[in-house]
């Protein structure tokens, strides 16, 4: 069949290709989605299973693939309408499911975006692209929240208790952080600035990550003493993959294929690439040789530092704040943790 039969002009619209929908914008949206969830399947799963020790990996590897599935069926059942639906609290929205297909073959729309505009009339941003397009996407941002909550706890945390920890945090804390801030919620009316989930992912699963390592307790002496990781070589293609994935994190984030989205993913990289270097310049000076797992720290450093900030800052800040993510958590693992051990000894 000829190319001009089967594709739509400017003119010509069909139930698929509405008049409001923009296919540049729904086709990036939906490539952002993918990089995001490709961090998380396999990135994580990679990483993780090759980071640890043997005995952990295929256990480790599984809580980030039950997490990833166990995400998406909640997600789309109850909790992206409590995350980004209509108000219940000042940090709850109502929970329903998102599977109507009037619902998701509708126009999308921004709840952070509302204000009073002329004639006292709301207004919202609603983007080129349906729904479904943004259920989607902001489902892989929830499911790589809890996957790198994971990691605080691999090795030390049964796979039941997993199992069930996994659906209550997700419904009883992501949802409220997401709904406080990007929901439309009482944070975002206080003028907190999140912009692709500083707080609302990285912090929220760092605090969590720490609770959570703290009641399950520390692994064994003998497992402490000597941690090194399973394959080297598999560890850096997950690393790299979480590496490319973050483009689409940042970049996916204006919720259009803009100018805003290529300032975010340049200066997500650049931060990355300037924190890696950063860190291994100073396991170069301090120990007289590079590191590979010290390379990849660096690397997710910066990556988590340039988040809250990537569509809003000029390079050479992304820049400055690579230098800093590459040496303030340096210090902290490599000085302060080591003096705090003898202390302990």
């Amino acid at each position: 069949m000829a190319a001009e039969q089967i594709a739509y002009t400017a003119k010509e619209f069909s139930p698929a290709v509405p008049e409001w929908l923009n296919k540049g914008d729904n086709a990036w949206q939906m490539t952002a989605a993918t990089l995001v969830g490709i961090q998380s399947m396999p990135g994580l799963v990679i990483l993780y299973a090759s980071i640890v020790k043997k005995k952990w990996a295929v256990n480790s590897a599984f809580m980030a693939l039950y997490a990833f599935a166990a995400v998406l069926i909640c997600w789309v059942l109850l909790c992206y309408r409590m995350a980004f639906g209509d108000e219940l609290l000042p940090f709850w929205g109502k929970g329903a499911p998102a599977l109507g297909q009037k619902y998701l073959r509708g126009r999308a729309k921004v709840p952070e975006s509302k204000h009073r505009g002329y004639n006292d009339v709301d207004d919202i941003t609603e983007p080129l692209y349906p729904m479904a397009t943004l259920v989607y996407f902001q489902f892989t941002f929830a499911a790589i929240t809890l996957i790198l909550l994971a990691g605080s706890v691999l090795g030390r945390m049964n796979i039941g208790a997993w199992m069930a920890f996994v659906p209550l945090w997700l419904i009883f804390s992501y949802t409220v952080g997401a709904f406080s801030l990007w929901g439309g919620g009482f944070l975002y009316h206080w003028g907190v600035i999140d912009y692709s989930g500083g707080y609302v992912i990285h912090l929220s699963s760092g605090i969590a990550g720490l609770t959570a390592a703290y009641w399950v307790g520390p692994r064994l002496k003998c497992d402490r003493e000597r941690f090194p990781p399973n394959n080297v070589l598999l560890m850096l293609a997950g690393a790299g993959l979480l590496w490319m994935g973050w483009s689409g994190f940042n970049g996916g984030a204006p919720y259009a294929a803009n100018i805003d989205s290529s300032i975010a993913v340049l200066n997500t990289n650049v931060c990355a690439a300037t924190s890696l270097l950063v860190w291994t310049s100073l396991d170069v000076v301090f120990f007289g040789k590079p590191s590979v797992v010290g390379a990849v720290q660096g690397m997710m450093t910066g990556l988590a530092c340039i988040t809250p900030g990537a569509g809003l800052v000029q390079s050479w800040a992304a820049i400055v704040m690579g230098m800093l993510s590459g040496s303030i958590p340096w210090v902290s693992m490599m000085v302060l943790h080591k003096k705090c051990s003898l202390l302990q000894k």
